[in-house]
């Protein structure tokens, strides 16, 4: 917009940037700011899920990441109470920033409670949105995944410098146990069924099996497929002993997602896995859970260079050689080349021939990389969870439900 000085010199009013994403190596990108003012520090990644905007934030994994999501609209069916993930929306766990391409448009869809801005500001979600995402894209498949600074001022005013410090200064992801930050404080029971349309969720009120789940950031739509096949589940603290675990007498033990580097949370998490592994009690992991399976059998973990975020990734079945579109939301992966014998690699990314999947030959003990719960995401995983049930009712010496129902 063009305006006039007394002396009828135009001059040229240029939008200025209320919002900053500052890489580690001092790269600074502007854009429009919303959601919570102030800043935060994470590792930047992107997401390439076209769907679940608000699942993707409040999935605990993303505690410590800001997520880059590579479709350009989101926000456009705005927010409500039934599409969060976190078990509690009060401590906030998940993604601590957002970088969006397009300017957030007023909701569209009959379920809205709220608009996305509105609903970032009370999770304390710094976003950004007007920058070229996939540029931003382009360089963390290049570069990899950067520590920056996200920042959000409504006056415009940052101190750039500062910023450039503190992303530069900041340590990382790995060494760091963030699974402690997420986890629940207490044990509780979990009686949540799936959403049904029109209908919302059930309750589990007439359980025929007890699955303890070991919370490392767990997710809700995790426990709500375990509770819709008829378990009572009982969700217990990251740190949590093997001795309290065999006490509450569970037919089977889950390892949940969650954040972090495996090997930090793996201090205290993999001696207790290990313990648990000297029963015959079925075991299923995932995520986190599987990384550190993998550990307590043997197996090593790295930090990928992008890592896999996003619902359209291709993984094939070993099992049964079928392959399917999973969700995937991960910075760590399993050396399938340290899995020593009698760990048997199950799964596997097609897009980069990653470890996908484990199984401990002739043990009823296995695990997944991908989130088969499938929220956001297709639903093709969700066998996995009829494939734990049946390890438990084949102990008790029940038929088994078809695992693709």
């Amino acid at each position: 917009m063009a305006t006039m000085t007394a002396a009828s010199t135009p001059t040229w009013a240029t939008e200025k940037p209320t919002a900053l994403l500052v890489l580690a190596d001092g790269t600074v990108i502007e854009g429009r700011g919303l959601g919570a003012t102030g800043s935060a520090v994470a590792e930047v990644c992107f997401n390439t899920a076209l769907t679940g905007y608000q699942e993707i934030l409040t999935d605990p994994s993303y505690a410590g990441q800001i997520v880059t999501f590579t479709f350009p609209h989101i926000g456009n069916i705005g927010t409500n109470d039934e599409d969060i993930e976190d078990l509690n929306p009060v401590a906030r766990a998940g993604a601590v920033g957002a970088v969006f391409k397009a300017d957030v448009t007023n909701p569209s869809s009959y379920r809205a409670a709220s608009g996305l801005d509105q609903w970032l500001k009370k999770r304390g979600i710094v976003a950004l949105s007007g920058i070229d995402t996939r540029a931003l894209t382009a360089l963390i498949r290049e570069k990899g995944m950067p520590n920056a600074v996200i920042a959000h001022a409504p006056d415009g005013m940052f101190d750039i410098d500062e910023l450039k410090r503190r992303a530069a200064a900041w340590s990382g992801l790995i060494g760091l146990d963030l699974a402690k930050d997420v986890t629940s404080g207490q044990s509780s029971v979990w009686r949540e069924t799936p959403w049904v349309w029109d209908e919302g969720f059930g309750e589990q009120i007439d359980p025929s099996m007890h699955v303890v789940a070991i919370d490392y950031g767990v997710k809700r739509n995790i426990l709500r497929l375990l509770a819709g096949l008829g378990a009572k589940v009982t969700v217990v603290p990251a740190n949590t002993g093997a001795e309290e675990i065999l006490a509450m007498r569970p037919d089977g033990i889950f390892l949940s997602n969650g954040p972090g580097d495996p090997e930090a949370t793996g201090d205290y998490a993999v001696p207790v896995i290990r313990d648990l592994l000297k029963t015959d009690i079925p075991v299923f992991g995932i995520c986190l859970g599987h990384q550190m399976l993998a550990l307590a059998l043997g197996g090593k973990t790295a930090k990928m260079h992008q890592g896999h975020h996003g619902a359209n990734h291709p993984v094939k079945d070993h099992t049964t050689g079928k392959v399917e579109i999973v969700s995937m939301n991960h910075g760590f992966a399993v050396d399938a080349g340290s899995l020593p014998t009698g760990v048997e690699e199950t799964h596997v990314s097609l897009f980069d021939g990653s470890n996908c999947g484990i199984t401990l030959t002739g043990r009823p003990v296995f695990s997944v990389q991908h989130h088969p719960e499938a929220s956001p995401g297709p639903q093709d995983s969700h066998y996995l969870f009829r494939r734990f049930v049946n390890l438990i009712r084949e102990k008790r010496g029940e038929p088994a439900f078809a695992e693709r129902a």
